[in-house]
Parts: C-alpha cells; sequence; structure tokens
C-alpha cells in the first residue's frame, strides 16, 4: 500500500465513520469523539498498514469497535428525533399527509435504533452507506451470509413492528 495521506486518504472518510459511530452510540458528541480517535488512530499507524487491502475497511472496522467500546461503558440509550432531523416539508402533500409522513419517519428512526447493535450496524452499512456484502463483512469480519441473514432480520424486524404500529396504532 503507498504511503498514507491524511487530507486524501483519510480525511474523506470522516462522514462515514462518523454515521457508523452515531448509529451504535446514538449520541452526536460520542460519536464525534470515535471519530476523531479512530482518525488519530489510524493516522499514528499509518507505517504499519502495508498489508491493509482496504483502508475504508479498516477504519470502519476500527471506528465500530470503538464505538462498541463506548456505547457498553455508557449504556447508550435510543436517539430522540428532533425536528431538524426530518425531511422539509414537500408541498407536493397537503398538511395531513405531511404529518402522517413525519410521524412514520419518526417510527422508523425509533424502530432502527431498537435494533440490536449487529442489525444497526449492518443495516446502516448496507442501506445507508451503500457497502457492499463483501465490504460489510470485512468491516464486521463476518461472512456475507451472516450479512444477508442479518440485514434480512433487521428489515423485517423494521417492517413488522412498523406494520403493527401503523395498522393498529400501537
Amino acid at each position: 500500500m503507498k504511503a498514507i495521506d491524511f487530507r486524501h486518504d483519510l480525511l474523506p472518510l470522516k462522514d462515514v465513520l462518523f454515521r457508523v459511530a452515531l448509529r451504535i452510540t446514538t449520541d452526536t458528541a460520542e460519536a464525534e469523539d470515535v471519530t476523531q480517535e479512530t482518525l488519530l488512530r489510524v493516522w499514528n499507524q499509518r507505517d504499519d498498514l502495508h498489508d491493509v487491502r482496504s483502508l475504508e475497511a479498516y477504519c470502519l472496522t476500527i471506528c465500530r469497535n470503538l464505538a462498541l467500546d463506548r456505547s457498553r461503558k455508557r449504556e447508550a440509550q435510543n436517539l430522540s428525533l428532533d425536528e431538524h432531523d426530518v425531511d422539509p416539508a414537500d408541498t407536493a402533500y397537503t398538511a395531513d399527509e405531511q404529518l402522517v409522513r413525519r410521524e412514520r419517519l419518526r417510527w422508523v428512526h425509533t424502530l432502527f435504533n431498537r435494533l440490536p447493535e449487529k442489525q444497526r450496524t449492518v443495516l446502516q452499512l448496507r442501506d445507508v452507506e451503500g457497502k457492499s456484502y463483501r465490504e460489510t463483512a470485512d468491516i464486521l469480519g463476518i461472512s456475507e451470509d451472516q450479512v444477508r441473514v442479518t440485514l434480512f432480520r433487521a428489515r423485517q424486524a423494521i417492517r413488522q413492528q412498523f406494520e403493527k404500529i401503523d395498522n393498529y396504532g400501537l
């Protein structure tokens, strides 16, 4: 592997690292700390990384492990959704339809955050970050089949819980 340049190799990964850390820790400040610590660790180990095939996968693995350690220490709680987390109102919908859409989105976020850590992370990497099954498996240190099964179960859990809420109120 070529020499690592912080500005061109590591800095572009900060947003991806932050999103993964945020999904695990569910705390913005904690996720920022994890992201910073990940970048520092990789930068300090830059001379020992000649055998690393994918710098991004390596960074995401470190980020995930740090976030897990921190969330276990403080017993992370679910992230509350504020108005700024919801997409701006779409004028193609009536006020009632916009309210229903915002409420459904809030429930999906809540259900997402209630998933076990492994399912949240797989769903984040595959569906939000757009990583391949192979990349996700490398980052998490599991097989591609396990990624597929975990992803299926996570989607199924969200779908079932959402349908229960949507059809019956609570």
